[in-house]
């Protein structure tokens, strides 16, 4: 096994996934604080409907949690031009799951907006963490 192989099979233990999952949700708790934010800043004040209010915040907090979680949660040195289309792309993924369910949640099940928002953010939290896990760091 070479030295890659070695650190690869280290990085993947479950001490080091515990720890960056403990991280990845600190990261994942300021990020959602900032998302809920514009959410119900932009259905309570501007009168937005839940899904794209959602969807909106969603998506500013992907950039923070970008930042955040290459340098403190998976502490990479991957470079910028293969990490950021790769976080990204499972950012969309993401996106596309927290809209259908807050969606689905607020306006078909007709549950309170942020209970659906809770939902949904359960959902992509664990979708997140294992695809930048498997695939982006």
């Amino acid at each position: 096994m070479s030295v890659n192989e070695k650190a690869l099979v280290a990085d993947r233990s479950i001490g080091s996934v515990a720890s960056k999952l403990f991280k990845f949700v600190l990261v994942g708790g300021a990020c959602t604080a900032l998302q809920y934010v514009l959410l119900i800043a932009l259905v309570q004040g501007l009168g937005w409907r839940a899904a794209p209010a959602s969807m909106l915040g969603y998506l500013a907090s992907s950039i923070v949690s970008y930042v955040l979680n290459r340098s403190f949660t998976f502490e990479s040195a991957a470079d910028h031009r293969r990490s950021l289309p790769r976080f990204f792309a499972i950012s969309l993924i993401g996106l596309g799951l927290n809209g259908a369910i807050t969606y689905v949640g607020a306006e078909v099940l007709g549950v309170h907006y942020l209970i659906a928002q809770a939902a949904a953010t359960g959902v992509t939290l664990l979708w997140n963490f294992l695809a930048n896990l498997r695939w982006t760091f």
